[in-house]
């Protein structure tokens, strides 16, 4: 059932999904800044190589 489709929202419902998006937020953001910095690693050549 998706978050919105639910009627009957209580506490439990705001705590858990506030955190739930919350976790995603920072695992999205996590990701987001390894991508661009590889990318940015790859064309300017930056990072060191072994």
């Amino acid at each position: 059932m998706l978050p919105w489709h639910v009627l009957h929202w209580d506490a439990g419902h705001c705590i858990f999904l506030g955190a739930f998006y919350c976790a995603i937020s920072i695992l999205g953001l996590g990701i987001t800044f390894v991508v661009l910095k590889s990318i940015k690693d790859y064309f300017f050549g930056g990072g060191e190589h072994h």
